[in-house]
């Protein structure tokens, strides 16, 4: 199953990556596939990052909340996204 991982990055230290491959390798060890946007380059625009971002999500059967998700207005179109496209729904714990 193809897990895509969505969270807070702006206003973040690290923009949040750390907690990303975390989760990241966390999914992994469980036998899932983690989309992780966390792996894309500094450098892109916020518009780049949710195109991509977007991508990502359409492909995968699952979403990854990362806790504190809701701060995050590009984490909740994300979900809003997977709500719709029917994908499975799971939340990180704090």
């Amino acid at each position: 199953m193809k897990m895509y991982i969505a969270g807070p990055m702006t206003g973040i230290p690290h923009l949040n990556r750390p907690a990303f491959h975390q989760a990241a390798l966390n999914l992994s060890f469980k036998k899932y596939v983690p989309l992780n946007p966390a792996i894309l380059p500094d450098g892109l625009s916020e518009a780049d990052y949710m195109a991509i971002g977007i991508t990502m999500l359409q492909r995968a059967d699952a979403i990854y909340l990362l806790p504190e998700w809701q701060n995050s207005a590009g984490a909740r179109a994300e979900h809003a996204l997977a709500t719709k496209l029917g994908l499975h729904i799971y939340e990180g714990e704090r």
